[in-house]
């Protein structure tokens, strides 16, 4: 051990919502195996995940590393690139590194890693073979087509009960963001305001709804017809309408709030941090199966999600809140992990906007159930 204490490197190289996923096992990894307070717990994170991991309560610092083994749009592998990651945790150094991975990813290429920056203790969850590279080897649960086993939150707190630490009761779980979250800026909350009141809504309706059009991964958002017919619907049914995206999204959001007479559009004028406060104001989000979904459970708002087919729901939905999935799940396209839709149409996500009022309402209402996505720390680890 590091003089000091242990010293501990969490490791997830994808987007910002696989990052929240994996916060309520960060913060696990806090005590060491043998009970004691880790001196140190840091996260290493993708770019596109690096926004989310500095949000999460419990992590000191950030190592960010753009590796060509994981992410929408890998790098081409870099040599001198990845030398400089092998030195950076020489340089740390850590006295372990946990390998957080979805089912169909490798802990391997960051093991390696690790090994060569001399790290005595790595875990990760590993159906290959892993040679020499993890002192623990964990195994999930499911069918080979991903289907079955745990939600991914269940899913890394089992990894950290793999590594000999213990965890909480999965129905104890929630996701969370670090506290001290600034706040919006006067304009956009004045905005906010204006909205709500212009929206002359009965007692029920007060608040605002946030609609979120797109998501990182294109099959698993609605078409830009559905999202729009769907605002509408929502400001038809007394909702004030906010509809959030980010820089690349702009075309996407305005054209959704023009549908919707007398919503907001925020579009570009939040960074993670700021549409989590937006968010947490929210009486409800509507929202695909992206980052902005488990956002908004992190800070603990109601999810209506359009849920794509593509990945399974038991392992990806909305964690720990009031949720409401939405979209056929035995679509062709199911469990295909297709990135874009491969069935014309898009039909899984052809959800009817009055099935998402209705939802929207429940959620509001207090009604719906929270959707914890599993009960049970089950594996083996060898």
């Amino acid at each position: 051990m590091t003089a000091g204490g242990l010293r501990v490197l969490a490791v997830r190289t994808d987007s910002d919502g696989d990052v929240l996923m994996t916060g309520p096992a960060v913060r696990a990894l806090r005590h060491g195996p043998d009970g004691a307070r880790a001196a140190r717990v840091d996260l290493l994170a993708a770019p596109a995940g690096a926004a989310a991991a500095r949000l999460l309560p419990g992590v000191d610092d950030v190592v960010v590393a753009d590796v060509p083994w994981a992410g929408y749009a890998p790098p081409a592998p870099d040599p001198a690139a990845l030398l400089h990651l092998v030195e950076e945790l020489r340089a740390r150094p850590y006295d372990e590194v946990v390998v957080f991975t979805s089912y169909h990813q490798s802990p391997l290429p960051i093991a390696l890693i690790a090994r060569m920056a001399g790290v005595p203790r790595v875990v990760g969850a590993s159906e290959d073979y892993p040679g020499s590279l993890l002192d623990v080897r964990h195994r999930r649960p499911g069918a080979p087509d991903g289907s079955g086993g745990e939600h991914e939150v269940v899913a890394n707190l089992a990894l950290v009960a793999a590594s000999g630490r213990a965890v909480p009761r999965p129905d104890d779980v929630r996701l969370a963001l670090r506290a001290g979250l600034r706040p919006l800026p006067e304009d956009l909350r004045a905005d906010l305001d204006t909205v709500v009141r212009a929206s002359g809504s009965r007692p029920e309706r007060r608040g605002y709804v946030v609609v979120h059009p797109g998501a990182s991964v294109p099959a698993r958002a609605p078409s830009p017809a559905v999202a729009a017919d769907t605002a509408a619907a929502l400001a038809a049914d007394g909702w004030a309408v906010v509809v959030t995206g980010g820089p690349a999204e702009l075309a996407l959001a305005a054209d959704v709030c023009a549908a919707a007479p007398g919503s907001l559009d925020v579009s570009g004028r939040t960074d993670l941090e700021g549409l989590a406060v937006l968010l947490a104001g929210a009486r409800a989000a509507v929202v695909g199966n992206t980052g902005p979904a488990h956002l908004a459970a992190a800070v603990g708002t109601p999810v209506a999600c359009w849920f794509s087919a593509v990945v399974p729901r038991e392992r990806w939905a909305p964690f720990g809140v009031p949720s409401a999935v939405l979209g056929d799940q035995d679509a062709p396209c199911r469990l295909t992990r297709a990135r874009h839709c491969p069935v014309p149409g898009h039909p899984c996500l052809a959800v009817d906007p009055a099935e998402v009022v209705a939802a929207v309402d429940r959620l509001a209402a207090g009604i719906a159930p929270s959707d914890l996505g599993g009960a049970s720390l089950a594996g083996a680890a060898s």
